[in-house]
């Protein structure tokens, strides 16, 4: 029986590769587009690749009349909070243009399930703590803004093309495959947990903990860390979702629990063995105090519920970071 295919854009990056994977374990076949900026075609091991950039309409065009996907997986996007701010224009061309660029494209392929990676950070600063799907989304950052701007453009194709979307905000995700075939690689890397796992590896000089005076119950900023295999789970879940008829749904992922940053370098300390040294400076702009999910929605929804604890999180992050090569 052929495999259904499904499009992955921005596949052989961080998020998009775990969730090839268990396309390809649950019967599908990805089909990965990326331009590698920030993936590896070395990530690309579940399916066939083709490079490609989202703003380059003929390349789409080509790519969905030569594999035909039944269904879209957009992760391609720029990510770093602090970088959109510097450099708004760029956030705005490749997050906004290039993602109506390949929603164009999959209209006119026939394609009516599409999922779209967004994020928390479209809600801005909570209201109220855990959040769910009905907080206002007020970004505070370009980036914010990017995906807001394209969970409207969602709605809007959704009422009149046709196109039903599942709209997955993102909390922190974390962790690595644990059969250590793929994992966190970031050039150059900014999020927490691979930064604390270098410092303990002795691969940087310590970590930096921006802002020790929040209301919080050790005074460090709380977040919500979810495994890289369990947001894959849910978007194998969210095209299982969509190709069944599901409609255009908005849904949070992330554990509902919150961890302080003192909490995680202490879990990453017992995990690795290692102390490291750690520095504490002043707060950073633009830092929520609390960022947790309410995730109640996704699982009626999807009938998905997170897995894998912060143990786990750590430790298979911890096996891909050890095993790499300090120089990559």
């Amino acid at each position: 029986m052929m495999k259904k295919k499904v499009l992955v854009v921005g596949g052989a990056g961080y998020i998009g590769s775990h969730t090839c994977l268990l396309l390809s374990e649950r019967g599908y076949e990805p089909v990965v587009f990326d331009n590698l900026s920030n993936g590896h075609e070395e990530f690309v091991r579940w399916g066939p690749f083709e490079q490609g950039d989202i703003r380059d309409r003929a390349r789409l065009d080509e790519v969905f009349a030569k594999h035909r996907p039944e269904a879209v997986l957009h992760f391609a996007a720029l990510i770093e909070v602090g970088e959109s701010v510097k450099q708004p224009v760029a956030f705005y061309d490749n997050n906004v243009i290039g993602s109506l660029n390949l929603l164009s494209a999959a209209i006119d392929a026939g394609v009516t399930a599409f999922v779209f990676s967004s994020t928390c950070a479209t809600y801005g600063l909570p209201e109220q703590v855990p959040i769910d799907e009905t907080h206002r989304q007020v970004p505070i950052n370009p980036y914010g803004r990017t995906k807001w701007v394209v969970e409207q453009a969602l709605k809007d194709y959704s009422t009149y093309k046709g196109l039903r979307s599942v709209m997955l905000r993102y909390f922190n995700a974390a962790g690595a495959d644990f059969e250590g075939r793929i994992g966190e690689w970031h050039k150059p890397e900014t999020h927490a947990i691979p930064l604390a796992i270098e410092a303990a590896l002795g691969r940087r000089q310590g970590f930096k903990v921006f802002g020790t005076d929040y209301d919080t119950r050790d005074g460090t900023c709380v977040r919500d860390y979810i495994h890289i295999l369990d947001l894959a789970d849910a978007h194998v879940r969210a095209v299982d979702y969509l190709l069944a008829g599901g409609e255009t749904v908005e849904l949070n992922l992330g554990t509902g629990t919150g961890t302080t940053v003192k909490e995680l370098l202490a879990a990453i300390s017992d995990v690795s063995g290692r102390p490291f040294p750690v520095e504490y400076t002043g707060r950073r702009d633009g830092d929520s105090t609390t960022l947790v999910a309410n995730n109640d929605k996704a699982r009626e929804v999807l009938g998905w519920e997170p897995r894998y604890s912060l143990s786990d999180i750590i430790r298979s992050a911890w096996a891909w970071h050890s095993s790499r090569n300090a120089g990559d």
